[in-house]
């Protein structure tokens, strides 16, 4: 294989063309590589070719990873690999002038410091997310519906690029996306009228399918779409924030094909054939998948048996849909939720006991924080107020997602810490702070022990020895003496963190006394706080 086009910036995938003799491709776990393989001959139906490379790896073990159509006559066979060592493929492409083409790739140890691998499973930790490495994922997410269109048509993806760089910063590492929307159905705020260059629904300019959303033809798809969010996904990868790509979505204008015809079908395994090769990619069929009158229980399940079926990697698929979930708890990798009770923590404690082997993923709690527009007001949109229905889902022991009024729907303010003093800020960093704290005290070896909560949520690892008890800025005390008595606290320290600056108190040695209502803790009035106990070991048996 010649080497076309093999970019030395982290933003490019690393394209190959390919010619008859048996050449190497050398790269990096997690990479993600196209080799492309082009044909001269007018194909009929281009995109309905079944078009595969049989991949060996170093193990020994057949990878069937299915090649799309780019246009212009070309197939790609996008290639990424956690397998370091020597991989053997050979193209299966009945009636094309490359059938039968073989090559390896080389895939060398990772070298990046931030990658990871892909989102996965582990059998000794059910309700939790890892990466391929081993390395806890605390899911973070940020919810971003219209990311694919902020520099749709242009070259430079120059905003898409800044607002990622900004999420990373905080901590973000997953972003809820659409494959595609066209507009939300609410009414707008009238400012933003003045504001038009943060509008992003509605634009005719943008569809998946040849034609527009108000006149479609369903006869093709737009490769120039693709083309885009290729570079969106892969901007992803470089930052290492995962898609939770939602591919379908029922409330936002889109003009769909009907379920199950040639043109759905089609626009699906497209969808899953071009961007499995992402190690940054989780599936969602489609967002709030039942609520709509549109899709039917039997349409998503076969929408996931799809996905199984032509997803050569595996990638983690789930439904924004709790009902579907708890009906259909084995065909999804983990459960997703939708709640804006204001008993969210003890539905999300109801859903940890209920599913014990697979992680709770809330991905809408009913708060979405103020911006300079009101876009979806919901249910909380006080800052404080969202920042603490996320903790009760980690307090809960399940992962969350943060919604900005600013970014989360059809209006997107790229670089929001850019604008003017009259242009209300995002939080961001409230939750910067959580995922240190998580990252400082291994989130994946605590247990909610919900019958242990006193005036406040409890978290206990019992592997680490470490105790945390969440209260709310108008608590005075928070009793964790009913958790202590499980350990030797002989020895414990404990010391308060501070919810909204990132703030630990001084360690101290643990408070035994159990009703020190008199105990003036730090921030009170000011913040919510969580009180970290220790240092603790097991209680020895006499």
């Amino acid at each position: 294989m010649t080497k076309a086009n093999a970019q030395s910036n982290d933003s490019q995938i690393k394209e190959y063309s390919t010619k008859k003799t048996l050449e190497q491709v050398i790269t990096q776990q997690w990479e993600v590589n196209d080799l492309i393989f082009k044909t001269n001959k007018k194909i009929k139906d281009p995109f309905d070719k079944e078009v595969i490379a049989e991949v060996i790896n170093p193990q020994l073990i057949v990878q069937k990873i299915p090649l799309f159509y780019n246009g212009n006559g070309e197939w790609i066979f996008r290639f990424s690999s956690s397998d370091v060592g020597k991989s053997t493929y050979k193209i299966v492409a009945p009636h094309l002038s490359f059938d039968g083409r073989k090559g390896e790739v080389i895939v060398q140890k990772n070298t990046k410091v931030d990658r990871h691998g892909s989102v996965v499973l582990k059998e000794e930790y059910p309700q939790h997310f890892f990466y391929e490495d081993g390395k806890h994922y605390f899911n973070l997410a940020f919810e971003c519906d219209w990311l694919f269109a902020l520099d749709y048509g242009k070259e430079e993806l120059s905003k898409t690029k800044h607002l990622l760089k900004v999420l990373n910063d905080y901590k973000y590492n997953q972003v809820v996306m659409n494959v595609y929307s066209y507009d939300v159905k609410w009414k707008k705020d009238p400012k933003l009228g003045n504001h038009q260059e943060f509008e992003y629904g509605g634009r005719e300019d943008i569809y998946p399918f040849l034609g527009s959303n108000s006149s479609p033809n369903y006869s093709s798809l737009n490769v120039d779409f693709f083309q885009h969010l290729d570079q969106v996904i892969l901007e992803m990868h470089d930052h290492e924030i995962v898609s939770h790509l939602m591919i379908y979505v029922w409330n936002k204008g889109v003009n769909w094909p009907d379920m199950n015809t040639e043109a759905d079908n089609l626009y699906y395994d497209y969808v899953i054939k071009r961007y499995q090769a992402f190690p940054n990619v989780v599936w969602d069929v489609s967002k709030e998948a039942l609520l709509y009158g549109r899709a039917t229980n039997e349409y998503i399940s076969e929408r996931i048996e799809r996905t199984k079926a032509l997803d050569a990697y595996n990638r983690l698929i789930s439904v924004h849909d709790y009902g579907f979930c708890k009906r259909h708890p084995d065909e999804v990798d983990f459960i997703s939720m939708q709640n804006w009770e204001r008993a969210l923590y003890q539905k999300m404690i109801d859903a940890k006991n209920e599913f014990k082997n697979k992680p709770i993923f809330n991905i809408e709690h009913g708060g979405y924080e103020e911006a300079p527009f009101q876009v979806f007001p919901g249910a909380y949109t006080n800052s404080e107020a969202c920042l603490r229905r996320n903790y009760e889902c980690i307090f809960a022991g399940g992962y969350t997602t943060y919604y900005w009024q600013g970014a989360s729907w059809n209006v997107v303010i790229h670089n929001p810490f850019e604008q003017g003093e009259e242009f209300e800020k995002p939080h961001f960093d409230y939750f910067k702070h959580m995922a240190n704290l998580f990252e400082k005290f291994n989130f994946e070896n605590f247990e909610p022990l919900s019958w242990f909560n006193s005036s406040g949520y409890n978290l206990t690892n019992k592997k680490d020895g470490v105790v945390m008890m969440y209260t709310p800025k108008e608590c005075q005390w928070i009793g964790v003496s009913k958790v202590i008595k499980q350990f030797d606290a002989s020895e414990a320290k404990q010391l308060w963190f501070n919810t909204l600056t990132g703030e630990y108190s001084e360690e101290e040695p643990y408070n035994t006394a159990p009703f020190d209502f008199w105990y003036e803790r730090p921030w009170k009035g000011e913040a919510d706080v969580i009180l970290i106990v220790k240092g603790l070991k097991e209680q020895k048996v006499n």
